[in-house]
């Protein structure tokens, strides 16, 4: 089923039926597929696959059947083309990082954001040559102030963590591109459910399923939602090399 077969669902459909591919055995909730890699037909079949000719399953690093419906499901309610799920919402916005940025980019984030995104931005992105700004999250004027020649991601989480800050995502995707960036939302407080940031503009949706898409203190995953190749696009690569993927039991639980 195409991806976009799924729009015409409501939003409650969606959350618990887009993404699942019903097998032969006509079970009613998705099975978890606990595997390590995947048996090719031949050789020839194995080589089509790993040179990407050939779409299925390789390695759960890469592709996981459990995961994809996760994927899949978050991507139809988010409103987005991809999602990429990834091990933790941490891993997701590292994803992002690495594969959207390379070194002298720079970085505006809000100021109100939560307290591992800063350690990333500064002890780490830093090292490898990108740079971060940080503005009051609800200071339009101050996030323009803050753009330079060499910005190219806008990052805002709203509603913020923990003053519940909320920020005009429209406005700020509308300053973004005008400058030639791109902006991504931290949308883990809201879930779709509430805040479908790419609807507003923005180009990425991040997510820390680990608060409320699993809503049960009982799974640690995140995602991060694309409109097309500028989201999902570099965070498939990065999923598929430095490998911070996610495994199918945690996936089931999403959401």
């Amino acid at each position: 089923m195409d991806l976009h077969e799924w729009d015409a669902w409501a939003f409650e459909t969606q959350a618990v039926r887009a993404g699942q591919l019903r097998s032969n055995e006509g079970e009613q909730s998705e099975p978890i597929f606990p595997t390590s890699s995947f048996r090719f037909n031949s050789a020839a079949q194995a080589a089509a696959r790993f040179s990407g000719n050939e779409p299925g399953n390789i390695y759960s690093r890469f592709t996981n059947p459990t995961v994809r419906t996760f994927e899949q499901r978050l991507a139809a309610l988010e409103g987005g083309e991809r999602c990429v799920a990834t091990s933790s919402g941490m891993a997701a916005i590292l994803s992002t990082c690495i594969g959207l940025l390379k070194s002298g980019d720079h970085i505006v984030s809000s100021r109100s954001i939560f307290g591992s995104t800063v350690v990333l931005f500064d002890n780490f992105m830093a090292k490898f040559g990108v740079s971060t700004s940080y503005v009051p999250l609800t200071d339009l004027d101050a996030w323009r102030a803050a753009i330079r020649p060499d910005t190219r991601l806008l990052f805002v989480e709203t509603p913020s963590n923990p003053l519940t800050e909320v920020a005009d995502i429209a406005a700020l995707a509308e300053l973004a591109h005008a400058h030639g960036c791109l902006l991504a939302v931290d949308n883990c407080f809201c879930t779709p459910a509430l805040q479908q940031p790419l609807k507003l503009g923005a180009d990425i949706a991040i997510h820390s399923a680990t608060k409320y898409i699993d809503g049960q203190g009982r799974c640690i995953g995140g995602a991060v939602v694309g409109r097309g190749g500028g989201g999902g696009g570099g965070g498939r690569g990065v999923g598929r090399s430095p490998g911070p993927a996610p495994g199918p039991v945690y996936s089931l639980g999403f959401p």
